[in-house]
């Protein structure tokens, strides 16, 4: 993943981890996907997210969890 696409600021939505140039929060999209939603939904209703974005932040994600990451 040459490119970060999610970021954490504390001048952001209260620091919590948001796709890079927007105030969309990462839980937002597991939100959408624990209630059964389609990714095409998520990015629909959250258009400054590309379908690219999304798809590397569950990579991340999925990486994460094979280490057993904890959050930071």
């Amino acid at each position: 993943m040459s490119q970060q696409v999610i970021h954490r600021d504390p001048e952001i939505y209260s620091g919590a981890t948001v796709f890079v140039g927007t105030r969309v929060p990462l839980s937002a999209l597991f939100d959408y996907l624990k209630a059964g939603e389609s990714l095409q939904g998520f990015l629909s209703d959250y258009p400054s997210v590309s379908k690219n974005a999304a798809i590397a932040a569950l990579v991340i994600a999925e990486q994460c969890a094979d280490r057993q990451c904890e959050s930071s």
